[in-house]
């Protein structure tokens, strides 16, 4: 048996259902073919089952479950999660190769299913082909020594490559069997296999997306609503040219649209309803069939290479949340749940969908840093040592402050133009440093105030559309966002088959616009010196003058961005259009660099050009080589 043994104290059967979990999880991959009885691969899921001796009432709220899991340099508690049934699941990974021991334990100590059960397995390497194939096989992913930016646990740089599917846990993206390697072109009918596939082609290793939407369906109320006693039950996207007859809110026209439906394929929703007639959910209980719907997708994601950013719920649950549950108990045990049913893969872990700070329809980052550090306190945060983090209004920073659970900051949102970069320079000079990314910067095709740069609203798909959004990528990452960017496009909220688009665009036109292949691009300029950017240090202080003339500070035109290393031999640069060529500063007085022009649009570099800096140290910026926006180079001369 592959994986585990199990103990001759417990029943056949149940060593059975273990020893064929494990096993099922190790035949998933391919390569594992090779492996020897009782060898499992590091950094691959494994899965251990146990049977309960009795039923529970509530037993996702009644009992929790764990192994104490050791093996090399790991010694640490790991939780279950509940699956249905009698049915308790364990989720890990060797860290290291050698050998490795579990023991199960409950918080009910006389039930023999789910207490004293053991095993053992050897863990080996993957071969350099293996991680070639794969790069998630070379560990998950967590900050870099000096804090700045993200490396696979072997010490590869990760730079977020990602995209925004939000609603991508539903059935709005459905696993259908498609072969993601074809050479597929976006269009009606698309899988979550095909839009991934396709993405992967362009270079992302990530996407953004949350568990569940609890309170979301297509109903009589309208997208946004309250119950009897005022309070908020959900602020959704509208499903557009469906008419909600009980909406008290309306658009004017005595009308208004009901909300998104977020079911998964097979009608699933995440949680049963504590007051059908609301669509409220009952969130002290789960419903696992709609998770055994997302497990399919994480499995899938984590065989490709991708390292998602995974996150619970939108913010419009909370109100509800607190007002009907004890809401610190009952967070965190959601978000346990969620670790412990999805922390044995690579990924980046949201405390919250945090986008917008409003208590009518959200609860205030005091209330939210409440609940998780309740969660820290009592599941601990991620045992395989993934980042933590949220999506959030304004910055993490600035919202939340540094807690304890939060082990890298995020910034975006609102303002989607130059107003968002000191927040980020802000985030990135605290001490200890952590690992900081841009997770909602300027979406592309979206009409939307909120995204609307200096109030331009330009066409979707435009050259200035794009323009704004390639601004941001480089004007983030070089305010600090180090650990990497992720694009985004009106089509969040995955419209798809069988509704009308509204206002916002069907997913598979939106996978077609054309600032998603500029990711590429950044991530080729940022690593273009291998892990070197890991060490750059903000320096736009450096620049004089930072903005032109024709900058403004809501807008996205007009300013230069720079990073460079602490010893001046290496540096990053970046002019939005409508920049002037400005003097750089604190240069080493005397020294010779070479510079050289990078492209966005086509990822192009030009022939180096070699630069003297001045006796005081002041390197003169080249003429811009267009009226285009440009990247820079900047590297000491040998």
């Amino acid at each position: 048996m592959r994986g585990t043994k199990r103990t001759a104290r417990l029943p056949r059967m149940k060593r059975m259902l273990c020893a064929l979990a494990v096993l099922a999880l190790a035949l998933a991959s391919p390569a594992q073919a090779s492996l020897k009885r009782g060898e499992a691969h590091v950094w691959d899921t494994q899965e251990i089952v146990l049977a309960a001796a009795k039923d529970y009432a509530n037993p996702y709220a009644d009992v929790t479950v764990w192994i104490d899991l050791k093996g090399p340099g790991f010694d640490k508690r790991v939780y279950g999660f509940w699956d249905g049934g009698r049915t308790w699941r364990v989720r890990f990974v060797a860290t290291a190769p050698g050998d490795w021991t579990w023991t199960a334990h409950s918080d009910h100590p006389d039930d023999a299913g789910l207490n004293n059960g053991n095993g053992a397995l050897k863990a080996v390497a993957w071969n350099a082909d293996e991680i070639k194939a794969n790069p998630n096989r070379r560990g998950f992913i967590r900050a870099t020594a000096n804090g700045h930016a993200l490396q696979y646990a072997d010490g590869t740089p990760f730079f977020i490559v990602g995209d925004t599917w939000l609603a991508a846990s539903t059935w709005r993206l459905p696993m259908t069997g498609a072969d993601p390697r074809s050479a597929y072109a976006p269009g009606p009918g698309i899988s979550f296999e095909q839009a991934i596939g396709y993405r992967q082609r362009q270079g992302f290793n990530s996407i953004s997306f949350i568990a569940a939407f609890p309170n979301w369906a297509s109903d009589a109320h309208g997208a946004t609503y309250d119950d009897a006693k005022g309070v908020g039950i959900r602020n959704a996207w509208e499903k557009f040219g469906v008419w909600a007859p009980g909406a008290k809110i309306s658009t004017g026209d005595g009308a208004t649209t009901t909300a998104k439906n977020m079911e998964d394929e097979a009608g699933n929703v995440a949680f049963p309803l504590l007051k059908p007639e609301d669509w409220l959910s009952d969130f002290d209980r789960i419903n696992p069939a709609y998770f055994r719907s997302l497990d399919r997708k994480m499995r899938f994601l984590a065989d490709n290479g991708f390292a998602p950013m995974f996150e619970p719920v939108r913010r419009d649950t909370g109100p509800s949340w607190k007002a009907y549950f004890d809401f610190n108990k009952s967070y965190a045990r959601f978000v346990g749940y969620l670790q412990a049913r999805y922390g044995a893969y690579n990924l980046l872990f949201s405390g919250i969908h945090l986008d917008w700070l409003t208590p009518r329809y959200g609860l205030s980052g005091a209330e939210y840093n409440g609940a998780l550090e309740q969660w820290r306190q009592t599941y601990g945060v991620m045992p395989f040592g993934q980042p933590v983090t949220a999506l959030i209004d304004t910055s993490t920073y600035r919202v939340f402050g540094d807690p304890k659970w939060l082990t890298m900051h995020t910034a975006g949102n609102r303002p989607r133009d130059h107003g968002i970069y000191p927040m980020m320079e802000e985030s990135f000079r605290l001490s200890p440093a952590k690992p900081l990314a841009n997770m909602e910067p300027y979406y592309t095709g979206w009409d939307h105030t909120m995204n609307s740069p200096a109030g331009e609203r330009p066409e979707p798909d435009s050259d200035r559309d794009i323009y704004f959004a390639r601004a941001m990528m480089y004007g983030s990452v070089l305010s600090g966002g180090l650990a990497g960017h992720v694009h985004g496009t009106a089509a969040y909220d995955l419209t798809s088959t069988g509704e009308p688009a509204g206002w916002r665009p069907y997913i598979w036109d939106a996978l077609n616009y054309r600032s998603a292949g500029y990711m590429a691009h950044l991530r080729d300029f940022v690593l273009s010196e291998g892990a070197r950017y890991q060490d750059l240090t903000l320096a736009t202080d450096a620049l004089s003058p930072r903005a032109s003339t024709k900058a403004v500070a809501d807008g996205l035109d007009g300013w230069s961005f720079l990073m460079r290393t602490p010893d001046k031999t290496f540096a990053l640069a970046y002019f939005e259009r409508k920049a002037a060529a400005p003097k750089i500063a604190g240069m080493k007085p005397g020294a010779r660099y070479r510079w050289v022009w990078f492209e966005p649009q086509t990822g192009g570099w030009s022939k180096a050009i070699t630069l003297t800096a001045d006796a005081n140290g002041v390197l003169q910026t080249p003429a811009l080589p267009s009226k285009d926006d440009w990247a820079a180079k900047i590297l000491a001369a040998k």
